[in-house]
């Protein structure tokens, strides 16, 4: 009964299949494969136009690369107050932005900025205010570090607000799968469409070892990428099994796929705490993300038996709906629970 993130659940058998065959393969390196190639072109088919895909490791590292890609001295970029980016990612964006400055902004939705947050944000740093940092990037989680997820209107309210003052969008998109499969709409339809620059496009929270991308919507952004990427240290040599990992997942829409699977099962999950009397969600979300309070009683039952979660802190305005020792707990499904996961935490709650 794994739960504690997607990131716990290994790679689909299809993807390790995949790396199996292409491991006797002699091809060329850092970039330059028939893989890599081939893939960028499929993902060009996929977003409707013609991007720049640049592979790296981790989701860090697509989110910090691609911020510093359009930073400046003394650069300010605009994210969500809870988001991974300011948060989790141990000042990674700063480091690669040579010392970016992480604005958060708050909204009235859990996990979502507002455009009138933003606004009021980016109006204490006026760019004819030498005092103060220059406005660069706007970067939205999709799906949100608290499980919602933005619609399209919401994406374009916000990217509108940002391209005022002249700055990026870019998209956190370490769950991107889920939030195209709870919306049904096109990956075109959730980027640049709605005014998005660059993409962090996530794969290994969704069935993938190791496979994230960095996708750029206009070549001029994507001009210094290579660079930055180099010497942030995820050039990869053998690119080819990166590739080969995206080339498998994107075919067949076999990444949508595991998305729905994953989505599903969160939602029987939720189900499943709506109809219980000793546990309840702490707000609705979307794809396979859930925050419910349990008791600490009951979350030492659940672990005793076998069930893995997180904790996780109560966010600000919240604290008068937890009671005494309770907390909220965070659940995760992926592309490899099984219904008999469900079914046997349920019966716990």
């Amino acid at each position: 009964m794994i739960f504690a993130s997607d990131n716990w659940a290994g790679a689909h058998p299809l993807i390790a299949e995949r790396l199996v065959e292409a491991a006797g393969i002699y091809t060329a390196p850092y970039g330059e494969s028939d893989a890599d190639l081939a893939v960028e072109a499929k993902l060009s088919e996929m977003f409707e136009r013609e991007v720049s895909a640049f592979f790296v490791a981790t989701g860090t590292a697509a989110n910090s690369l691609s911020l510093a890609s359009v930073s400046k001295t003394a650069s300010v970029i605009f994210c969500h107050t809870e988001a991974h980016v300011i948060h989790h990612e141990g000042g990674a964006v700063e480091l690669m932005s040579n010392g970016g400055k992480l604005v958060g902004v708050g909204g009235e939705v859990r996990g979502k900025i507002s455009p009138e947050k933003l606004e009021m944000a980016m109006a204490r740093f006026p760019s004819e205010d030498v005092h103060v940092g220059q406005k660069v990037a706007l970067t939205l989680s999709q799906a949100t570090e608290a499980g919602t997820i933005y619609t399209l209107d919401e994406i374009r309210a916000l990217a509108d607000v940002a391209k005022s003052a002249g700055m990026k969008v870019h998209m956190d998109g370490a769950r991107f799968s889920n939030a195209v499969a709870v919306l049904g709409v096109s990956p075109a339809e959730m980027t640049w469409k709605s005014g998005v620059d660059i993409l962090s496009l996530g794969g290994t929270k969704n069935g993938c070892w190791c496979a994230e991308a960095i996708i750029c919507f206009n070549k001029a952004d994507a001009a210094a990428i290579p660079h930055l990427r180099k010497r942030g240290a995820n050039l990869f040599s053998k690119s080819n099994f990166v590739a080969q990992q995206f080339d498998r997942w994107l075919e067949g829409d076999l990444w949508l796929d595991l998305a729905r699977h994953s989505n599903g099962m969160a939602e029987k999950l939720a189900d499943a705490v709506r109809r219980s009397k000793d546990a309840r969600l702490a707000w609705e979300t979307g794809g396979n993300q859930l925050f419910i309070v349990i008791s600490d009683e009951k979350a030492e039952a659940l672990r005793a038996a076998g069930a893995k979660f997180y904790d996780w802190d109560t966010p600000i305005g919240m604290e008068a709906s937890i009671g005494k020792g309770e907390r909220i707990r965070r659940f995760i499904t992926s592309f490899a629970t099984k219904q008999e996961d469900i079914d046997r935490v349920a019966a716990l709650f």
